[in-house]
């Protein structure tokens, strides 16, 4: 059985507002927005090598001006949990099961931490503008595995792009490409890392899902309330 899962984050976990919210905010599709944004100061962004007012003010190739403040806060108000995704981390979490995140970002996943409060599931161990390297280079994925302490074998991948995927695979790791939270709980069961069954009252996300409330200071609270409840829950049987 695995010993860790490393969870992408934006497009596995949390809503990505990159491909609709992004654009929206500046009025234009998302084909013109590639169009017109600078070629590398994302990427520059998600490997830490430029500060978040760097990033902003050359976030457009001519340097046009717009709303910064503005900009950010669209984006951290579009930060959600995807459907079914919350229940899964605290099935895990009952089961004992060592979360990390494994996730090409840029500083902004603190903010995604402030709205949501992933913390309270997993740890925030290997973020792309923390350690400099973004998947799908081998070495965002050996790096994690030499710290963690852990074979390729006994660490599981989750992330919705096939190219992440494909290249933790080829490096030995059991990675499962994430299409929905209910096929990812199946590969998750048929892996013995969740019961078929659940004692945390686990539903399909059309049957249960709710969006979280916004997160304003209570993630630590939050955070005790369900893993106290956790440590004690038992897999029911079917």
């Amino acid at each position: 059985m695995a010993q860790v899962v490393l969870f992408d984050v934006l497009g596995t976990l949390v809503r990505d507002p990159f491909h609709d919210v992004m654009p929206a905010f500046f009025g234009l599709s998302f084909r013109d927005m590639l169009a017109a944004k600078h070629p590398t100061r994302w990427l520059d962004f998600e490997h830490g090598l430029i500060d978040e007012r760097t990033f902003l003010a050359g976030f457009f190739a001519d340097g046009r001006d717009y709303d910064h403040q503005g900009f950010v806060q669209a984006i951290q108000d579009a930060y959600a949990w995807l459907p079914g995704m919350e229940a899964l981390l605290v099935e895990l979490v009952q089961a004992g099961v060592p979360l990390h995140a494994l996730s090409n970002y840029p500083v902004w996943y603190r903010l995604i931490e402030d709205r949501l409060g992933l913390s309270r599931y997993l740890s925030w161990s290997f973020v792309s503008c923390e350690t400099g390297v973004r998947k799908p280079v081998e070495r965002a994925f050996t790096g994690p595995l030499q710290t963690l302490g852990v074979s390729p074998g006994d660490a599981v991948f989750v992330d919705d792009q096939p190219v992440n995927v494909d290249a933790a695979t080829a490096l030995g790791l059991d990675a499962i490409r994430f299409e929905g939270a209910v096929t990812l709980r199946a590969a998750l069961v048929q892996r013995g890392l969740v019961p078929a069954c659940s004692a945390s009252g686990w539903r399909s996300p059309r049957a249960a899902a709710r969006p979280s409330p916004r997160r304003t200071g209570t993630a630590a609270s939050d955070s005790r309330s369900v893993l106290s409840s956790s440590r004690g829950a038992r897999p029911k049987t079917c």
